[in-house]
């Protein structure tokens, strides 16, 4: 078996039915697909019972631990040479695995991830949050952009690693924000590389709100906290720069009520998001959008990271994230 592909999922099967459609007809086929239920409410088993003939597909359920020891499960069950993660709100296009086999065979590399795009059946506000998490103007291209600022770290939502490397180091840790990273940290710590393949995309959904979308974000910017401190060297001037933007934003906001000429400079950035948005093709609604999900994205990262700081530095507390028992509500 050349790949095993290994979903978590947690009160999702609608978005388990639509990912499982999409692997139906690959070009490329010599796959596994491992299902893990991770303490649902609403399990997707019957859901799996119906792709069972299309689909080399095999499901299992276990108490809730979170995604990190969730894909470690399924590695367990997996059989291929390469593990690929995908999250349950991802819909995948029918030449991903043979493009990914030709990357591998033309120029192997021990882990890699693609990045993801926006399908047409996606509503406004996925269509915002997912130009905000893409756009260089908000993440200075660490999400699979082709300007990065740092090397590039795959996220769990389209990531593959060789059996070999993964047991190298356990596989994931337990963390329950940032654990794609912390595995790609310690990857990189003991000598494996990595890799971006450009064309493997996937159609990633995201948050249905702004709500749940800043309590990602937030999550997120805690998250690069512990980061920093389980892996020396890990936090670069890129990770400083959403908090840099609530602090100066928050400061130019303030001082506009006594220097009006101030405000121009968020209307700036606002309306550079907004042309950007309409650049990328997105329509007058979603390019508006995108500009709240910005502020958003930024805000709710900066904050977490500011918080986590405060908690470590002040508190000499070790941060476990916000919203953990609520996070999907």
């Amino acid at each position: 078996m050349r790949f095993s592909v290994i979903i978590p999922v947690f009160n999702r099967p609608d978005e388990v039915d639509e990912l499982l459609k999409s692997l139906i007809d690959q070009t490329y086929n010599d796959f596994e697909v491992i299902v893990v239920e991770d303490g649902s409410s609403l399990p997707c088993k019957d859901i799996i019972d119906k792709f069972s003939e299309k689909l080399n597909v095999r499901y299992f359920y276990k108490t809730n631990s979170g995604p990190g020891l969730t894909r470690n499960f399924g590695a367990e069950k997996a059989n291929g040479e390469y593990l690929i993660f995908l999250d349950s709100d991802c819909i995948v296009p029918n030449g991903y695995f043979e493009l990914v086999n030709d990357e591998l065979t033309s120029n192997y590399v021990d882990f890699f991830g693609g990045p993801d795009a926006t399908h047409h059946s996606f509503t406004s506000i996925q269509k915002a949050i997912g130009y905000s998490m893409t756009s260089f103007f908000t993440t200075g291209g660490i999400r699979g952009g082709k300007l990065k600022l740092e090397r590039f770290t795959p996220r769990s939502f389209n990531m593959g690693i060789s059996v070999d490397a993964f047991r190298a180091v356990n596989g994931f840790s337990n963390m329950r924000f940032g654990e794609d990273v912390d595995l790609s940290l310690r990857l990189f710590e003991k000598g494996y590389k990595s890799r971006l393949f450009p064309a493997a995309f996937v159609y990633h959904k995201r948050r249905t709100d702004f709500r749940k979308f800043f309590k990602q974000v937030f999550n997120s910017g805690m998250a690069r906290i512990n980061l920093a401190i389980n892996h020396k060297g890990a936090l670069k001037l890129v990770h400083l720069l959403p908090s840099g933007f609530v602090v100066a934003m928050s400061a130019i906001l303030v001082a506009s009520f006594f220097f009006p000429i101030l405000f121009v400079l968020p209307i700036l950035y606002s309306l550079m998001l907004f042309v950007d948005s309409l650049v990328k093709g997105n329509g007058f609604v979603v390019g508006l959008l995108s500009v709240v999900a910005a502020w958003v994205q930024l805000y709710g990262y900066g904050l977490g990271f500011i918080y986590a700081l405060w908690l470590w530095v002040v508190h000499g507390t070790k941060p476990q994230g916000a919203f953990v028992k609520n996070f999907y509500r």
